[in-house]
């Protein structure tokens, strides 16, 4: 029946009465503009341009040059050959890491009188196991030590003491065994057998990487124990090297890591790049196509630095989600922003000398790095290299903005206190505020 329905209640039990705004399940309408200002806006990433995905409607019209696509594919195994240890290096440095990780087995299996600690698992990791260590004057091999127990700095010095120990016995050369040394790091201890003519050209050392269980990180204290992060990056490499092992062993992908790793250690632009994002990328420029096929070594090599340059890597893309991380945690936000920006420009640098046939360059057989920071000439066409774009907000700039921030919410109180209809508000910090009416 119509009528007055002041003092009357609903079926749900609201009152009717007073402000007919009232009605409906949202409250006043005050109320729901102030909810809608407060919530949080939804991350929606943004996918950069993959001419490998949209291969279907990016039609070629040139033919490939068969030629130049053989002259690259060589030049990259033949850098991939010379950055590869020898195989007389390697399995020197495989003979020291066995008997390393074969002295801590039977630290499990009969520990005897060595109570300093309790070992949980032991994992060869890093570039030697994966299979993508660089040729340099030091090859270090890696292997994580996974204790039960928290590691106090004495428990791992006594650790690395009796593995010292053990080792010595295991060596019957005497000048090696003279020359073999012991030290304590950050995140762990290191072996290493220096060169000897007889046995390696070059040093090799045993990185030993000492945490523990993931429910003991909270527990590290900085006066007592190892640092809490470095044994979360010495837990996270266990995850990593069981990842790459299941699922990058095709040897395309090898190979990109390979020359990758060099060409990040001779552009300074390109240093933010970690083994682990080189390790992924790699992985997701030879495999992640819509056939769902290896594609060959040229293909991916170019692929890369298309991918980067069109902001695979900047703030708000999609990027390369971490397969060894429970949320949805994007790889390059390992980078700050600066850092963003440079591998960018660097890697568009590079694309342009790459398209006008200067990969000798690139890969380090000719020139120097000098073609990412000052312009270069190729069969007549001037590269420029690419400026940043990021700058840092300064201190004024920051300052004025909160002050327009706290002007603004002033305004919405008075607002409110008047019981006016109020604009919506869009703020978004370091932006101009915008009022919709």
């Amino acid at each position: 029946m119509r009528g007055n329905y002041q003092g009357h209640r609903n079926i749900r039990g609201r009152s009717f009465g007073g402000n007919p705004r009232n009605f409906g399940r949202g409250g006043t309408m005050q109320n729901r503009q102030f909810q809608q200002r407060h919530q949080p806006k939804p991350f929606i990433p943004h996918v950069c341009f993959d001419l490998i995905q949209a291969e279907n409607s990016f039609h070629r019209v040139k033919p490939i040059n068969r030629t130049e696509e053989k002259g690259l594919n060589d030049v990259i195994l033949k850098r991939n050959q010379d950055l590869t240890p020898t195989p007389n290096e390697q399995t020197h440095l495989l003979n020291l890491i066995t008997k390393i990780q074969n002295i801590l087995d039977n630290l499990i299996l009969s520990p005897a009188d060595f109570d300093a600690c309790t070992i949980d698992e032991i994992r060869q990791v890093g570039s030697f196991k994966k299979g993508t260590m660089l040729m340099s004057n030091k090859l270090v091999a890696d292997l994580c030590v996974v204790l039960k127990t928290l590691p106090t700095r004495e428990a791992v010095s006594r650790l690395a003491a009796k593995v010292f120990e053990e080792l010595r016995k295991t060596i019957t050369n005497p000048l090696e065994l003279s020359n073999l040394q012991l030290s304590l790091n950050e995140s762990g201890f290191e072996i290493l057998s220096p060169a000897l003519i007889a046995v390696s050209a070059v040093d090799v050392a045993v990185q030993v990487l000492v945490t523990t269980q993931q429910q003991n990180i909270r527990k590290l204290e900085p006066d007592l124990h190892l640092d809490s992060r470095v044994c979360q990056l010495s837990l996270n490499s266990v995850k990593h090297a069981r990842w790459f092992e299941e699922n990058a062993s095709h040897s395309t992908i090898k190979v990109l890591i390979r020359v990758l790793k060099d060409i990040r250690n001779r552009f300074d632009g390109l240093s933010p790049l970690n083994p682990w994002i080189i390790d992924l990328l790699s992985h997701h420029a030879v495999l992640n196509n819509q056939k769902r096929e290896p594609l060959n070594l040229v293909v991916a090599f170019k692929r890369i630095f298309q991918l980067i340059s069109a902001g695979f890597f900047l703030p708000g893309s999609a990027g390369i989600i971490d397969p060894c991380e429970g949320a949805l945690v994007r790889v390059h936000t390992s980078m700050n922003l600066e850092q963003q920006d440079m591998v960018c420009y660097t890697s568009q640098t590079l694309l342009r000398v790459l398209a006008h046939g200067g990969y000798k360059h690139i890969l380090g057989l000719e020139g120097n790095s000098s073609i990412t920071t000052s312009p270069s000439v190729w069969s007549g066409v001037v590269v420029i290299p690419s400026s940043k774009a990021f700058e840092p907000a300064k201190e004024e700039t920051s300052s004025s903005a909160n002050a327009d921030d706290q002007d603004m919410n002033d305004l919405t109180e008075e607002n409110q206190l008047k019981g006016e209809n109020m604009p919506q508000i869009e703020s978004t910090a370091g932006e101009t505020t915008n009022i919709i009416v």
